[in-house]
């Protein structure tokens, strides 16, 4: 946000390097650690879903709301708090996220401690609003994406997102993974009591070793840089509109906010809701044990996960107009085969394509964002992280409801139906957004994105 008390800025580039901390690099690997530990937060209840539906006694819906619910949280919160990075930077508010996930942690470990496992009857309340505290960090993501794009040039931004998302998308996969295990070797009390003590340090870590991009740094002393310098100063060529209010609303005035709010509501709310519904899904469908459908889980998550890192990567170099299909296309055909799949080699098979397919759709989505809203993207990305990642809390009830309504062992395959229907949605909205981008470029309204747009 630009000051009209704000100091020139003078020709002496060392003068004002000088007055800087931090680098790209250290920005990019703080970012996906503070991210890194928030985000396990989706994989709190998700592995073990199984359990407490046992011990409580939950429904098909009851489950797939206890496993959605940090996604809640998580996804509402990306949207103010991707927004507050345009105003005050990305480290403040992803650290009041850290605070508050430790603050659920802690909670749900005093509920174990006290409670678990004879006394959890009546717990299931207790366990949403404990679900509430720990979504918060999943909402680090809105603010690392414009933290990371505030210190990368746009020519780099896809390959420094990528690995930013990719890796710290990796916190579930890892978590859903080794959680189980941790609870069969140390209990659930031990197990968790790692686990917060893991995010604790990451907490600290990124604290003390985080700096702002250099455009927040020198405003911070009163000195307005010029757009065009800030690469020369170690950042990127953005800076922000306005306030946090004024971001968010700009950002929602452009039609392709919108649209790509719904292919991350399928690609990356997809992903958040796979990871907290398939440990049910190969317990109710294959009988497979807490700590074997972690291991299947963790294979999807991790798979999401790496692949963005590959396809960021690539989207610096190559053309998406027509990935944008290809993507959606292998992850309908991936749903579509466990809708109906019998076997369980065919169901790994499929969780795999759909896997590859949210990972590549995930890096695409945040790589065309700088080049649709430029001076707003932590508004931007406060709306497509926070509104998208809703689906994380929308799709396993409503995979959970199909899977109750029609029943046994098809019942859990059929509940991927509804998943299916909303990616069919998707495809003619993929031609509209084509044709709207190739009609602002010729009108002079916007760039033709590099590596991203409508070649």
């Amino acid at each position: 946000m630009s000051s009209t008390s704000a100091t020139p800025v003078g020709p002496d580039t060392g003068a004002l390097l000088a007055q800087l901390r931090g680098s790209r690099s250290s920005a990019l690997w703080m970012a996906t650690l503070g991210f890194f530990g928030g985000f396990a937060g989706v994989s709190i209840f998700g592995p073990l879903v199984p359990k407490f539906t046992e011990l409580l006694g939950l429904g098909p819906f009851a489950a797939g709301l206890l496993a959605a619910i940090p996604s809640l949280t998580g996804s509402l919160l990306r949207i103010p708090f991707g927004a507050a990075v345009d105003r005050y930077g990305g480290k403040r508010p992803l650290l009041i996220l850290l605070a508050v996930t430790n603050v659920g942690v802690l909670g749900l470990l005093w509920l174990l401690h006290a409670r678990y496992p004879d006394r959890m009857a009546g717990s299931y309340p207790l366990l949403l609003a404990l679900g509430v505290l720990i979504g918060c960090g999943i909402a680090t993501f809105s603010v690392g994406i414009g933290q990371v794009s505030y210190w990368f040039p746009k020519k780099d931004q896809g390959g420094a997102l990528g690995i930013y998302a990719g890796l710290g998308n990796t916190s579930p996969g890892l978590s859903t993974l080794l959680l189980p295990l941790a609870v069969g070797s140390l209990g659930m009390l031990g197990a968790y009591t790692i686990w917060f003590a893991v995010l604790l340090l990451i907490t600290i870590i990124y604290a003390v070793a985080i700096k702002d991009a250099p455009w927040f740094q020198l405003k911070a002393r009163g000195i307005d840089v010029p757009v065009e310098r800030l690469a020369g100063l170690g950042g990127g060529e953005l800076r922000p509109a306005g306030s946090a209010v004024i971001g968010l609303r700009h950002a929602s005035g452009i039609t392709a906010t919108w649209i790509l709010v719904y292919f991350y509501f399928l690609s990356f709310g997809g992903f958040l809701a796979f990871t907290s519904w398939l440990p049910t899904y190969w317990h109710g469908m294959y009988g497979a044990s807490l700590r074997e459908a972690g291991v299947l889980t963790a294979t999807f998550s991790l798979i999401t996960a790496l692949i963005r890192v590959a396809g960021g990567l690539l989207s610096d170099r190559l053309s998406i107009r027509y990935a944008l299909y290809g993507n959606f296309l292998l992850m309908l055909a991936g749903v579509l085969a466990l809708s109906f799949s019998q076997t369980f080699r065919t169901s790994l098979t499929a969780t795999v394509a759909v896997a590859v397919g949210m990972g590549l759709q995930n890096a695409i989505v945040f790589k065309l964002l700088p080049h649709y809203v430029p001076d707003a993207v932590g508004g931007a990305s406060g709306w497509i992280g926070g509104l998208g990642a809703l689906g994380g809390f929308v799709i396993p009830p409503l995979i959970g409801a199909v899977t109750g309504a029609v029943g046994g062992t098809d019942g859990y395959a059929r509940g991927f139906l509804p998943v299916a229907a909303l990616i069919v949605v998707a495809l003619p909205i993929v031609a509209w957004l084509n044709r709207w981008t190739t009609a602002r470029i010729a009108s002079g309204g916007m760039a033709g994105p590099a590596g991203a747009g409508a070649r």
